[in-house]
């Protein structure tokens, strides 16, 4: 009996060998490592994006909010609850846990006609990390209200006063009533180091 041939496979029809397959496998492994590295960095990049972002964003804000009551500083002096007198400005160094600013505001908005002053008395402190601000319900003898925070993670505040060509570290005048031109205030942040920013007083009367 004679064994019949076995035909050619048809080429295109014989499949992967195991070296062609190794090699297609390597391959796809390599792309595969690529993408995820490159999907990794990119989570990375705006995670620290995002981060860069918000930590820009506290530093315009406190700068807002300094502005905002700056401006409106208005040389009003006031009495504490035992009836002493203060000084319309009252202005430190920005060391911790001391009255780094002092001073009455005009403008505080009154959405519900509440039987108030149009004024509102407000102070900064340096606690810890963070710069405060406070507000006091009334002008004269009254509790000071609870926190808030303008800007947290800070390292340090530093302040400086000027008056005509003079720049002054601590705000001391003779007259109860006097206020600086301009405030300087250095906050320094770790990402950005310090940050430098100047506020007309009393600009906004």
């Amino acid at each position: 009996m004679i064994a019949r041939a076995r035909s050619p496979v048809p080429p295109g029809e014989a499949g992967f060998t195991l070296v062609e397959l190794m090699v297609s496998l390597m391959i796809f492994g390599m792309l595969a490592a690529a993408g995820v590295s490159l999907l990794s960095f990119s989570v990375r990049a705006q995670a620290a994006s995002t981060e860069r972002l918000r930590e820009v964003s506290a530093i315009q804000r406190a700068r807002s909010i300094l502005t905002a009551d700056l401006a409106q500083a208005a040389p009003r002096i006031t009495r504490d609850m035992d009836g002493v007198r203060q000084p319309a400005f009252v202005g430190g160094t920005g060391a911790p846990d001391e009255v780094a600013l002092a001073f009455v505001r005009r403008g505080w908005t009154n959405r519900e006609g509440s039987p108030r002053a149009s004024m509102q008395k407000v102070e900064y402190r340096v606690v810890e990390d963070r710069l405060e601000r406070r507000a006091y319900p009334m002008l004269d003898g009254a509790a000071i209200g609870p926190p808030s925070v303008v800007i947290a993670g800070v390292r340090g505040v530093r302040l400086r006063y000027r008056v005509g060509a003079d720049w002054l570290d601590r705000w001391e005048s003779t007259r109860p009533e006097a206020m600086p031109q301009v405030v300087e205030a250095v906050i320094d942040v770790p990402r950005f180091g310090e940050v430098r920013q100047l506020f007309l007083a009393g600009t906004g009367s």
